[in-house]
């Protein structure tokens, strides 16, 4: 088996003790640093603390060693081991090196994966992690991140697929507006930090339908077709963002079109929500510059 290692750093212009406080919020509701929501989340069964078991995404590892404000130590819990690290050092009043290594080992085409796909993605997730370093430290980044096509291709093929639910007790706007439908069904996704929670913000995902109503975080959409009574609804909640339809046909030929157009109905569904999800993640503002507005504010 070879070794596969991996090292980040970066100069930030703030104390050590700053920084440092920085890095003790990993995981934290508040995150400052981890770049959500543009990659999923690093989460633990518990704080940030020695034992406690988590990752983000499929990468999944444990919390070996934990210095607050200066160091952080995840051990993988793959059977290829290996770990990676956070660091803190300080050179001056009001400068630091953080700095990030990992180390794993690899055999035959693991090296080949880990070469082709996960180190270009590992690569920017850790370089977008110093950028928020820097952003929540000092206010600005000097020089972001740059995603290249293979880690724009990976992010869109990895990005989360919605989830089949019940229509939610949320969407009485859609309940109200369609009596006795023959066809209902609804697909969520989680909302990610930074996501907005205004449900008009996610009327794209049907764009050019008309608004009908407004109402405790629900939108109400008009797709009405000719032989059919057809809404959608948009719903945003404390956790999910839910879109939902329900169709009744009222003519022969609202039947015919129905027959026909509902057999590529999930799909669309499910593509639009995941496309809009993924769009606004995407604008959203960055871990770094979500904290440093609530330091402002």
């Amino acid at each position: 088996m070879s070794v596969v290692r991996n090292e980040h750093e970066r100069v930030v212009e703030a104390p050590a003790g700053a920084v440092g406080a920085l890095l003790d919020r990993l995981s934290a509701p508040d995150d400052p640093l981890f770049p959500t929501p543009v990659w999923p989340a690093m989460t633990f069964d518990g704080p940030l603390a020695v034992g406690a078991t988590g990752g983000h995404g499929p990468i999944r590892y444990r919390v070996a060693a934990y210095e607050p404000g200066r160091r952080i130590r995840f051990d993988f819990t793959a059977a290829s081991g290996g770990f990676h690290e956070l660091t803190v050092e300080p050179l001056g009043e009001r400068r630091c090196r953080v700095r990030h290594v990992l180390e794993t080992g690899a055999r035959g085409l693991e090296r080949l994966w880990w070469s082709a796909v996960i180190r270009p993605v590992h690569d920017a997730v850790v370089e977008e992690l110093l950028d928020n370093v820097e952003r929540a430290a000092t206010g600005t980044c000097a020089r972001p991140v740059r995603w290249t096509p293979r880690v724009q291709l990976f992010n869109r093929l990895s990005w989360d697929r919605p989830e089949a639910v019940d229509r939610p007790e949320g969407a009485r706007l859609l309940r109200a507006a369609v009596d006795r439908p023959g066809y209902r069904d609804a697909y969520r996704m989680p909302l990610l930090p930074g996501q907005p929670r205004d449900p008009e913000a996610w009327t794209g995902v049907l764009r050019g339908f008309p608004t009908l109503a407004r109402q405790d975080g629900e939108v109400l959409l008009d797709v009405q077709v000719t032989g059919l009574t057809a809404r959608a609804s948009i719903l945003v909640d404390e956790r999910y963002v839910t879109l939902s339809t329900a169709v009744r046909t009222d003519t022969a030929r609202g039947r015919l079109y129905w027959s026909a157009v509902r057999l590529g109905h999930p799909f669309l569904a499910r593509m639009m929500l995941r496309r809009t999800h993924r769009g606004l993640a995407l604008a959203a503002p960055s871990a770094g510059e979500r904290a440093r507005r609530a330091v402002t504010v």
